[in-house]
């Protein structure tokens, strides 16, 4: 069973000395008018607020609750507190982050105008605070605000819905003193709450971390007032040097490497040296050998009267031999190509004086033509000859045993010369006779007159003698055909050279160089 309390509320007329203190003490009704203090039916009237030092739960966007507002309590809100284990992670910087983009110029402008503007103003309070006599202020403009009362009627107001409210600023003296002290101290704000330190698991501690923890006592170099005996080991780890890492310079690795590295080259400078050396000396063993050889067969061969020849100076020969043919074949085939395309498609390329070496003075007859000289001959036979290294084939007309070579003490090789001047030149420079021709008598007749014949002749010149062969001129070896040696003598001894000169002389001179011009000419 349970006991429950009813309270009764006193009739009317007989409540005096009852004080309602309970909502029971009501009796589900409303207050006693007859009772004078404050009563709170249904707690109706009261504050419900209660002071207490807990901070309210608060929550992160992530839903999370803040921890953290403790250390932030009665903090400013520009100062950064650290209370995260986020806040000792590096944040990730990137180069299109807004935050760390330069600012505009207009962004610079506003704000190096806003710095002036508030610089200004510091300076201009200071200033003015520090001179005896101070200006008026200016005061701030007139303002006007409209004011409409909540409560509308005739009754309140004035009957006026609306009114217009000036509000100026007061007038202040300047000559009035300060009012208030503004040099008391103010107690400093607290300070800011310490950086959070993470600390590391306790662990047991090894036996090493306790040796390196033990510190040795300090141990003088210069008294020993009780005489002990200090061992060495405890002096040096008095001193602190085994704490100390000794550090070597790199140079030591660099000297000791170029040491070796001299070290190897001038070994193997010694041992190139001496192999050189040891080639020289077997040079020039094999050079003296050689020379003694040669020194013994040239005394053999003097002895036994045999002289050989020396293969030096042949060998030279042979070469600018050949060196000089090759020469002449480049000028010639230089010419031909400086030359015009008729002499290059001529036949063999001959001029008129290998062709009448060689006994082809009509080139276009007709038929078959044949050599005359190798008709009664019994072979033609080419022989290999071995010259000095090299090999030359030459050819060699033999007659038959039966037909007769020639005598036997006949050194001569051919029989006949190798061109016959009485056929060749004959048909050249000779016209043929024949039926059909009409111009040999009378060029026979022409020629037969002395109506074109000089009266005398050129010196030297001997016309009786027959031509059987081209025209050829002999060039006159003169020492100086210009003139350039008495020239230069008149001018080293200072003559005069005459300015007049004789119709006589110009002429001789002019037909000297016009016969020396022809001259040349015609060897060409």
């Amino acid at each position: 069973m349970s006991i429950v309390s009813k309270v009764t509320v006193p009739p009317y007329g007989h409540r005096q000395g009852f004080v309602p203190r309970k909502p029971e003490n009501f009796g589900d009704g409303g207050a006693f008018p007859e009772i004078h203090m404050a009563q709170h039916p249904l707690n109706m009237g009261l504050n419900k607020q209660q002071t207490s030092n807990a901070l309210q739960l608060q929550m992160d966007a992530s839903g999370k609750p803040k921890f953290d507002a403790i250390v932030k309590q009665n903090v400013k809100g520009s100062k950064i507190v650290y209370s995260k284990f986020t806040d000792l992670l590096p944040i990730e910087v990137r180069e299109d982050d807004p935050s760390l983009q330069k600012p505009s110029e207009d962004d610079l402008k506003e704000k190096t105008e806003k710095t002036r503007q508030a610089l200004e103003k510091m300076i201009a309070t200071k200033v003015s605070a520090a001179l005896p006599v101070q200006h008026a202020e200016r005061q701030a403009p007139v303002q006007y605000i409209r004011y409409t009362p909540s409560q509308q009627g005739a009754g309140f107001n004035a009957g006026a819905k609306q009114r217009i409210i000036q509000m100026v600023e007061v007038q202040k003296d300047p000559m009035e003193p300060p009012r208030f002290k503004i040099n008391k101290k103010i107690p400093r704000g607290p300070p800011s709450p310490p950086a959070p330190i993470m600390h590391s698991p306790t662990r047991k501690v090894t036996v090493k971390e306790q040796q390196d923890w033990k510190i040795p006592p300090c141990i003088s170099n210069w008294k020993n007032a009780k005489g002990f005996t200090i061992p060495l080991d405890k002096r040096l780890a008095a001193d602190g040097r085994g704490l100390q890492s000794t550090a070597i310079n790199e140079n030591f690795a660099k000297l000791a490497e170029a040491l070796y590295t001299a070290d190897l080259k001038a070994r193997e400078a010694v041992d190139m040296r001496a192999k050189v050396e040891t080639t020289l000396a077997k040079k020039q063993k094999e050079e003296k050998e050689a020379r003694l050889r040669d020194l013994a067969n040239h005394a053999r061969t003097d002895r036994a009267g045999i002289r050989n020849a020396d293969k030096k100076d042949e060998e030279g020969m042979e070469r600018d031999q050949i060196r000089q043919e090759r020469h002449k074949e480049r000028q010639r085939q230089s010419a031909l190509q400086r030359a015009g395309p008729d002499k290059r498609n001529r036949p063999k390329e001959r001029d008129i004086s290998e062709q009448i070496a060689l006994g082809v003075p009509n080139a276009g007859a007709s038929g078959a033509q044949f050599d005359a000289r190798l008709f009664n001959m019994q072979s033609v036979r080419i022989i290999l000859f071995k010259l000095h290294k090299r090999e030359y084939y030459l050819p060699f007309l033999f007659k038959g045993i039966g037909r007769g070579f020639g005598d036997d003490d006949d050194y001569r090789v051919y029989d006949q010369p190798w061109g016959s001047s009485t056929t060749v030149a004959s048909q050249i420079y000779k016209p043929s006779k024949s039926a059909k021709d009409t111009l040999g008598d009378t060029e026979a007749l022409i020629t037969a007159t002395k109506r074109f014949e000089p009266d005398r002749g050129f010196k030297g010149s001997d016309r009786t003698t027959t031509r059987e062969g081209p025209v050829q001129f002999q060039q006159t070896e003169e020492e100086d055909p210009f003139g350039l040696s008495g020239f230069l003598k008149e001018a080293r001894h200072g003559v005069a050279p005459t300015t007049t000169t004789s119709s006589s002389s110009k002429r001789s001179t002019q037909d000297e160089r016009e016969g020396h011009g022809g001259d040349k000419r015609r060897k060409r």
